[in-house]
């Protein structure tokens, strides 16, 4: 099992500066190599205390620069928030040559409201330029050329420089946290990832679709798919209990605020039609219900009490791989260091040998 360390740059700490909370995020993630993470990924996000990692190749540059042989990667590049694809190609081909053979690609559609109306893009557009853009770019990273999309970008032919050295084939991940995105991504030679919301067995028929569209349009096995936890980890039960309760719950709550998750305009936005369903169910149940299923299905506890719920997943959605955030919620940057380490140190080693 591959497992990775995610940096989330989550401002929800009291009196403390963003400038402080990148450091410190930038710190931690700089300390993954020698505990024994395979990877470091960085979402995109902006405008909010939810996250603020609003250039992930930036980001990613500096901690590839700063380490020696892990590898670093987007989860995910949003692509209908940028301008033009061309330069998300120019972008992953410089990485790969700063950095040959470290730099895992993830692409996006975005979720958020408030995102795309702040960079001036209809959000329900965002599945046409996704597709259009992920094909421009897939296609680019293969010939050294982009070509025109079509409706969304249009543009002259145009040489990718530096020239592409690797193909983006056995190292794109899509988010897809919704079944319509689930199908889509399984059209392209891409891996799913997802980030973990609630129950195992409400996320296998999802991971079901994207693995039977997957056969039907590559004659091979699926890749495993990249499950996304926020994490946390203590030598006592009762201590990770009441850190986790506290710290997710804070996170789960800027996460429901930061989607607009308990509203109901996506059943109104083209290509969010699932969303409702969730809306639906977390008004049923209410907000503080919402909160606690949720921090019941994050992997938090003792060393062993978190390999068995890794584990136990396998039982429900078979071979994963697995991501872990620890710095989130506002919690202190050294308690979510110690948990980082005892990840590190205990869980770790048992896990990238399953």
């Amino acid at each position: 099992m591959q497992a990775g360390y995610m940096m989330f740059f989550s401002n929800l700490h009291e009196n403390v500066s963003d400038d402080e909370m990148v450091r410190n995020d930038l710190r931690l993630a700089l300390r993954a190599e020698e505990l024994g993470y395979d990877v470091v990924f960085c979402p995109e996000h902006h405008f909010e205390d939810y996250s603020m990692s609003v250039d992930n190749f930036d980001i990613l540059t500096y901690v590839a620069a700063k380490t020696e042989k892990i590898k670093v990667g987007l989860a995910a590049c949003i692509l209908p928030w940028h301008i033009q694809p061309v330069r998300i190609a120019e972008r992953i081909s410089l990485m790969d040559s700063m950095f040959p053979g470290r730099f895992l690609v993830g692409f996006g559609r975005g979720l958020a409201r408030k995102e795309f109306e702040t960079f001036g893009v209809p959000m329900d557009e965002s599945r046409d330029r996704f597709d259009e853009a992920a094909a421009m770019i897939v296609d680019a990273m293969e010939t050294g050329v982009m070509k025109s999309g079509g409706k969304h970008f249009p543009m002259p032919d145009a040489e990718i420089r530096p020239r592409p050295s690797q193909p983006l084939k056995d190292r794109l991940y899509s988010v897809a946290m919704s079944p319509d995105s689930a199908k889509q991504i399984a059209l392209h030679d891409t891996r799913m990832m997802s980030f973990i919301q609630f129950s195992m067995e409400k996320h296998l028929p999802n991971i079901e679709i994207y693995r039977e569209e997957f056969r039907k349009n590559h004659n091979k096995e699926p890749y495993d798919p990249l499950m996304v936890d926020f994490c946390y980890c203590d030598e006592s039960s009762d201590k990770a209990a009441e850190m986790a309760t506290k710290y997710l719950s804070a996170n789960y709550v800027s996460l429901l605020d930061h989607y607009e998750f308990m509203e109901d305009y996506h059943k109104e936005t083209a290509g969010y039609g699932a969303y409702k369903d969730s809306a639906a169910f977390l008004n049923s149940i209410g907000k503080q219900a919402a909160v606690e299923d949720y921090v019941k299905h994050q992997a938090w506890g003792t060393p062993q009490e978190l390999l068995d719920k890794l584990w136990a997943r396998r039982d429900i959605i078979g071979n994963y791989e697995w991501n872990s955030i620890t710095s989130y919620g506002g919690m202190p940057f050294a308690d979510a260091e110690k948990s980082m380490e005892l990840i590190g140190k205990k869980v770790l080693p048992e896990i990238k040998s399953w």
